[in-house]
């Protein structure tokens, strides 16, 4: 059997399964939101409903995704509905969402298209002709303090209210999201005041943290997959560029299995709700690298430049490894 065959199963479709998915993470968000801001103001009482709201806020964005791929219903005009629905709440655009998605799948691991990718990374070759200034940008977009708190701040309150491709994939579409996010930011200021913005803000901005946690994890680990055309392999970047996490049975549920990376990657028409299923079912024979734990997801952070030689990805040198090659 290979892996194509096996997966056949789990790209099953439904309707079903997709409304159970939508309106539960949509009634465990509202709950959330309530709870947490009625609690308000005994801090400490509300803050276990922020965390709730944020892991919400993470698994409806991954149903959006899930939506973007025309896998969370079987029927396209659910999942198109759906997508437009959770976009509120999840912050993103949803056509922009899908464009730039569908881009990142189809040049995943090309060293020469790594303006789709979420994470940008530089050889070391790269990293050993740039110049000082070029290195401390790199060294600073790299850092995970400022990446997990600055860049999720970023990618989800400035940047995806004018995503890259806005222009190729219709203006009209993001100022409309953007005009119904905004309302309802008033909708919940008027019914609960200062206390719901305060948790709407907070969560969104811890679900920001959870959520470039996650994209980092996924194609940023040792053994990842990077080539230049013509030897660059979609198939083997599918596979072997795309991580498997295993944090947990309660991380995937609040994530919405999307840590069964390289699975999504070869098959997206699998719907997150069998993510985990084909994961725990998959043959011995079928798995391409191990899961990654919680130990070896905090190192991961600690690789910054993908090696061509050893086909790495590796930590910036020391001091002592750090010289210049001249360009050519």
């Amino acid at each position: 059997m290979t892996i194509r065959d096996y997966l056949k199963e789990y790209a099953r479709k439904s309707d079903g399964m997709g409304a159970l998915s939508f309106f539960g993470s949509l009634a465990v968000y509202f709950a959330a939101l309530v709870l947490g801001a009625v609690l308000w103001p005994m801090w400490w009482a509300s803050l276990p409903f922020v965390v709730i709201l944020a892991f919400a806020s993470v698994r409806l964005y991954v149903l959006q995704h899930d939506c973007g791929h025309a896998s969370l219903f079987a029927t396209r005009r659910y999942n198109e509905w759906a997508g437009y629905v959770i976009s509120i709440f999840s912050l993103t655009p949803f056509r922009v969402m899908q464009y730039n998605h569908n881009l990142h799948h189809a040049h995943l691991g090309d060293l020469d298209h790594r303006e789709t990718t979420e994470v940008y990374t530089m050889t070391l070759q790269e990293w050993q002709r740039a110049g000082i200034w070029k290195r401390l940008g790199y060294r600073l977009y790299r850092n995970p303090v400022m990446m997990l708190s600055l860049g999720g701040l970023y990618a989800y309150f400035i940047a995806y209210r004018w995503p890259k491709n806005t222009r190729v994939v219709g203006i009209g579409g993001v100022i409309a999201h953007n005009l119904m996010l905004a309302g309802y930011i008033m909708v919940v200021w008027s019914v609960f005041g200062a206390a719901g913005l305060i948790v709407l803000g907070t969560s969104a901005f811890l679900a920001g943290v959870i959520g470039v946690f996650l994209v980092y994890l996924q194609h940023n680990f040792e053994e990842t997959y990077w080539d230049h055309a013509p030897e660059h392999d979609l198939r083997k970047a599918t596979l072997e560029g795309s991580s498997t996490l295993d944090l947990g049975h309660w991380w995937d549920i609040g994530t919405g299995n999307i840590a069964y990376h390289d699975l999504h990657h070869f098959n997206p028409n699998v719907p997150s709700f069998r993510l985990r299923h084909a994961q725990n079912n998959l043959p011995e024979a079928l798995k391409v690298h191990d899961p990654i734990r919680w130990p070896e997801a905090i190192a991961s952070f600690k690789l910054k430049l993908w090696d061509e030689e050893p086909r790495l990805l590796v930590p910036f040198p020391t001091s002592s490894q750090a010289g210049v090659v001249p360009a050519e």
